[in-house]
């Protein structure tokens, strides 16, 4: 469940290029206020510590990692819907977030967010359930 989270590097180096293009906000993307590539490239070490030391991470910090990752999510999905072209819009009114209101980019807040989401639950129900 934790390879899941591998997902936000492409996904991060896509939100780049659409900046790029000039299809979403800056603010949107690592060099602004979204750091969710963060969790991706942290999930790829602890998936080679695990894989090479043959133990998981202790509990504590892979809750404060689960904790961190549904913050930084939660971060990029209220500044996503913010920036969009909605009458709520409060950033971004240069550039909004218009790429992810069309297809194929779409699928990025209809299924990769909620699957990454519904990980990060399930992988800290798992914590407590050990």
């Amino acid at each position: 469940m934790l390879g899941i989270h591998i997902i936000r590097i492409p996904v991060e180096l896509c939100l780049y290029q659409l900046f790029l293009k000039g299809q979403i906000p800056e603010i949107m993307t690592f060099t602004g206020w979204n750091f969710d590539i963060l969790i991706g490239l942290s999930a790829v070490v602890i998936l080679i510590y695990q894989y090479v030391k043959k133990k998981n991470l202790a509990r504590q910090y892979f809750l404060f990692w689960n904790v961190i990752g549904l913050l930084f999510l939660s971060v990029i999905v209220i500044i996503a819907i913010l920036s969009s072209p909605l009458p709520i819009q409060q950033f971004a009114f240069e550039q909004p977030n218009i790429a992810l209101l069309e297809f194929p980019y779409s699928f990025l807040p209809t299924c990769i967010v909620p699957i990454v989401l519904i990980s990060h639950f399930l992988l800290i129900k798992h914590l407590k359930q050990f």
